[in-house]
């Protein structure tokens, strides 16, 4: 695949800075410790940074998801039971990285009756147990809408809720199956509605064959459901099998968007072509307010 030089020389720039040996020790802690990591599953272009400084974004549930976004890289099939011991491990890591921040995702699991959402409230009950004072982001999937699902998570009192609408609503019949964009909206202003004092927080990839109009409209959406938080990222395909790249923004273009972001009220945007929903994240809540 041919990306655009701007692509290149940022994914340069944080090659060179990688320190191997602390990559490979974060990686080998996570595999004695049967984790897996969204850095991983969806080929992130930020693992060498984040792994570098042992930092990771969890994700449990397994690596296997229930629906087939043509944008993902996450495996698709029958997933296996969730791991009851998952949600320690993954607290036990975290307390013995010492994070003061951390991110952790899951799979779509449509297989479960909750959608997972009691895993995702036990994981982050765990983590604030063993580490006093960290701050937690679960970024959940949709939970077929059920607000009664996403009470459980909020009640374990998350410090952000993060869901991402992931791209424009025309967009959603051919990228992303079994999806709703309005159901989607719907679980940021419901996690509102529940738990005013938590943030919400969702994520847009670019390049996927939005018009400027159908990306503003998508923003003010997400402002209009009560979303706090931002992130705007580049797409980029996994592989040939996956969709294609429809447009590269520029540098230029994502700091614009993200101007826009802020003016029209989040709170906190992070946009440039390597972000994703969890890149930065401790720094996103900062600038939302968040010590």
């Amino acid at each position: 695949m041919s990306y655009p030089k701007w692509i290149v020389d940022e994914v340069r720039g944080r090659k060179a800075g990688l320190r191997l040996g602390e990559a490979r020790g974060t990686a080998a802690r996570l595999a004695e410790r049967r984790l897996h990591t969204v850095c991983d599953e969806a080929r992130c272009p930020n693992k060498g940074k984040c792994f570098s400084h042992g930092e990771a974004t969890f994700m449990i549930l397994g690596d296997i998801c229930t629906r087939n976004c043509g944008f993902c890289a996450v495996a698709k099939a029958k997933p296996l039971p969730p791991d009851a011991g998952e949600p320690r491990r993954t607290a036990e890591l975290c307390a013995e990285w010492k994070l003061r921040y951390v991110v952790f995702t899951s799979p779509t699991r449509d297989d479960l009756p909750d959608g997972g959402a009691a895993h995702f409230a036990e994981t982050n009950r765990l983590i604030k147990q063993l580490s006093p004072g960290i701050r937690t982001e679960p970024l959940i999937p949709d939970l077929k809408g059920d607000k009664a699902a996403l009470k459980v998570i909020l009640d374990s009192n998350p410090d952000v809720l993060g869901h991402n609408v992931e791209m424009a609503a025309g967009l959603y019949s051919r990228a992303r199956a079994g999806a709703d964009y309005g159901r989607s909206l719907k679980v940021l202003s419901d996690s509102k509605e529940l738990r005013p004092d938590i943030l919400t927080k969702s994520g847009i990839m670019l390049g996927l064959g939005e018009t400027d109009a159908e990306l503003r409209r998508t923003m003010q959406d997400l402002r209009a459901h009560a979303c706090d938080l931002l992130t705007l990222g580049q797409y980029l395909a996994p592989s040939k099998s996956h969709r294609p790249v429809e447009k590269y923004y520029t540098p230029e273009e994502f700091a614009a968007w993200a101007a826009e972001a802020r003016a029209i009220g989040f709170k906190g945007v992070l946009s440039g072509p390597l972000v994703r929903s969890s890149y930065m994240a401790g720094q996103l809540y900062a600038e939302a307010g968040g010590k």
